[in-house]
């Protein structure tokens, strides 16, 4: 029965992603914890790491392929909500420093007895607690993401300046984030983490957990999406994306149906972000920047929008392209990756599983064509002569 209520709202390919994604969550940490260093199966700590923080990516494509992909909202501001869960995530790692920190002071982060502040802020409030935290990595983005769309989307402002309006709130906070006085590490951030939930975050085992963590994440938010996607909601909104106007004439409220995905998906990226931090091992108001929700497209657009498993593999590609080229040729990756934009733009514009849809189709295409064709005539295999045709009468 669950089964079939799974395999219901998600498909095939779906749900080969969410169980490729759970094995990796097992395999890897297993891995790195068992198999000795001198084996050519071991899964290096670095690698865990690295690997992890491309799939806090993938997740962050999937939430942004979620709005637009099949809402047709092109957000340029995912990377706030991203930072954000990140920043409610730093916030408590922070706190469990105590008297380990440079100045040993048990309440206020040592960037805090740096700039002379004399007491703990009230939004740093309850950031002890882990299940605070975790709660606040969905609400703020949530709370941050409804109120943006309300005003936004009642107000019926779409297209390039939606677009617009989303850049625009993530450079604000940017800004604001940048400032020494807003309590949040200004430029630097927060860093020097020591713990999670009691475990040292350096620990291999801590890091093998987290990487476990956002594969299971991962799989979770493709599952939720697929389950969207292929209820009654994902039709409308699908109508939403190619007719919206169509779609209010038939009566539906365009602007909740905007609103309720785009607050999903910012509490996915805020997920995201939240997963990230630990095993990167900082947050800083850069993770604001604009160009990051640019490239953040860039990966759905090169994986293919409205696919869902695209997003995925356009993150992880992407992701894994700028490591080696920021290591081996530093100065042309941002060339690179433009030059891949443009690419993708003109000559592929449905993306790698878009390519991969559009060869499947041909082959079927050529298959049926030939089933279509007439087979020749069959020679006579005895040894007689054929029965001559009648002859007309003279």
């Amino acid at each position: 029965m669950m089964t079939q209520w799974f395999f219901l709202h998600v498909d095939r390919r779906g749900s080969i992603v969410i169980a490729l994604l759970v094995a990796i969550a097992v395999l890897v940490p297993l891995s790195n914890l068992l198999l000795p260093v001198t084996s050519p199966l071991h899964v290096p700590t670095y690698l865990v790491s690295l690997i992890g923080k491309y799939l806090t990516y993938a997740m962050l494509a999937v939430a942004l392929d979620l709005v637009w992909g099949f809402c047709g909202i092109l957000s340029l501001g995912h990377g706030a909500f991203f930072a954000l869960g990140g920043y409610a995530m730093g916030m408590y790692l922070m706190r469990q420093i105590g008297p380990r920190g440079v100045y040993a002071d048990p309440v206020l982060p040592d960037f805090m007895v740096f700039l002379n502040w004399k007491e703990l802020p009230w939004f740093w409030y309850g950031f002890d607690s882990f299940w605070f935290a975790a709660l606040m990595v969905v609400l703020v983005p949530g709370v941050l993401a409804f109120g943006f769309g309300w005003l936004a989307f009642r107000s019926r402002v779409t297209g390039v300046y939606l677009s617009i309006i989303t850049q625009a709130l993530t450079y604000a906070l940017l800004l604001a984030f940048f400032r020494n006085d807003m309590g949040f590490g200004g430029n630097n951030g927060l860093t020097d983490f020591k713990d999670i939930l009691g475990f040292n975050i350096q620990a291999g085992s801590t890091r093998s957990v987290l990487f476990a963590a956002t594969a299971l994440f991962l799989a979770l938010a493709v599952f939720v999406t697929s389950f969207i996607v292929r209820s009654k909601l994902g039709k409308v909104l699908v109508g939403v994306r190619d007719a919206e106007s169509r779609m209010r004439f038939l009566g539906y409220r365009v602007d909740r149906y905007k609103l309720l995905v785009w607050t999903i998906s910012a509490m996915m990226a805020g997920i995201a972000g939240a997963l990230y931090v630990p095993q990167v091992g900082i947050i800083n108001p850069s993770e604001f920047e604009p160009a990051n929700s640019i490239e953040a497209v860039i990966w759905v657009a090169v994986g293919g929008r409205g696919t869902i498993i695209g997003p995925i593999i356009g993150a992880v590609l992407v992701n894994f392209g700028k490591t080696y080229f920021t290591a081996a040729f530093p100065e042309i990756w941002l060339f690179a990756l433009g030059a891949l934009f443009i690419v993708v733009t003109l000559f592929l514009p449905k993306g790698i599983l878009g390519l991969y849809g559009m060869w499947k189709g041909k082959r079927a295409d050529r298959a049926a064509r030939k089933k279509d064709v007439a087979p020749p005539p069959v020679a006579a295999v005895s040894g007689r002569s054929p029965i001559p045709e009648p002859q007309a009468a003279e």
